[in-house]
């Protein structure tokens, strides 16, 4: 029977997934304006941008694929030293534990007890826990990660290449412009509620650079009008 993705797990697919929605929302954004900067021609500005959706899409995919195996493989790791390191001396890797709960604020008897408790059920678990941070039951699939960003950047690239299209010649950068801020402040706001961090910071700091993005391609595409 297939054991089912933990919360934490569908957390981190889900940021994968808003992660790649951005930087494709961001990457093509940037790709036509800063051709739209050189050029009013339609077609040419839709095939720079379906270009840069397809690099970006593989890009996305592979790295995301490389990054989540390469910390799979550190935790790997992590896990056999610290079976090693239990076999060696279980109560010094328990001791441990205690201080960690201790230093949280939890009085040492109940620290000491909920310790044996759950190293009694679970020992390695709980102590690459404490030390090292992460649930060994918990591994992120590389695969999903990877197909997640593959369908999450070309989903996020629709909108500046619909944007850049289809709104009339006079007005089609900025309207693309606004669409995007727009859709970076939801993007923003998003991976700063899974990332528990300041949303309205988050916001900004996304939209910022975004903005900046498209305004340097702009000039660059200018100047080779």
């Amino acid at each position: 029977m297939k054991k089912r993705m933990s919360l934490a797990q569908r957390v981190n697919i889900l940021r994968a997934s808003v992660m790649g929605a951005n930087d494709g929302i961001l990457s093509v954004a940037g790709i036509v304006v800063g051709v739209a900067g050189a050029t009013t021609n339609s077609f040419s500005i839709l095939i720079s941008g379906l270009a840069g959706m397809l690099a970006g899409t593989i890009s996305m995919a592979m790295g995301e694929y490389v990054s989540v195996n390469t910390q799979k493989d550190s935790q790997k790791m992590a896990i056999t030293k610290q079976k090693a390191a239990l076999a060696d001396d279980y109560e010094a890797e328990a001791s441990l534990v205690v201080q960690k709960y201790v230093n949280q604020g939890i009085s040492k008897p109940l620290a000491q007890q909920a310790t044996r408790e759950m190293m009694a059920e679970d020992a390695l678990t709980t102590t690459v826990r404490e030390r090292y941070g992460f649930n060994p039951n918990q591994f992120i699939s590389p695969y999903a990660a990877g197909i997640a960003s593959m369908i999450a950047f070309p989903t996020g690239s629709i909108l500046p290449l619909v944007s850049i299209t289809f709104f009339p010649p006079r007005v089609k950068v900025l309207a693309t412009v606004l669409a995007v801020a727009i859709a970076l402040m939801i993007t923003g706001y998003v991976a700063a509620m899974l990332g528990n961090a300041n949303r309205r910071r988050g916001m900004v700091r996304n939209v910022v650079a975004g903005l900046l993005t498209m305004i340097v391609t702009y000039f660059i595409g200018h100047l080779f009008a």
